[in-house]
């Protein structure tokens, strides 16, 4: 995707307050929590015999 590398925009800043130049990242997504609910009960789900029990996107 062709995304600028800088963008101009306002800065909150005390010392600052007025339009700057300004790095632009793509979003990145965090790291994925062991506690969250969906993992434990795919885990629960995925654990013993039985192979794979949720389907598996496989692009066409």
């Amino acid at each position: 995707v062709n995304v600028p590398k800088t963008k101009k925009t306002y800065c909150k800043n005390k010392q600052c307050r007025k339009h700057t130049l300004h790095k632009v990242t793509q979003y990145k997504k965090g790291k994925d929590s062991l506690a969250a609910q969906g993992k434990r009960r795919y885990d629960r789900k995925q654990s013993g015999y039985g192979g794979q029990t949720k389907p598996v996107f496989h692009k066409k």
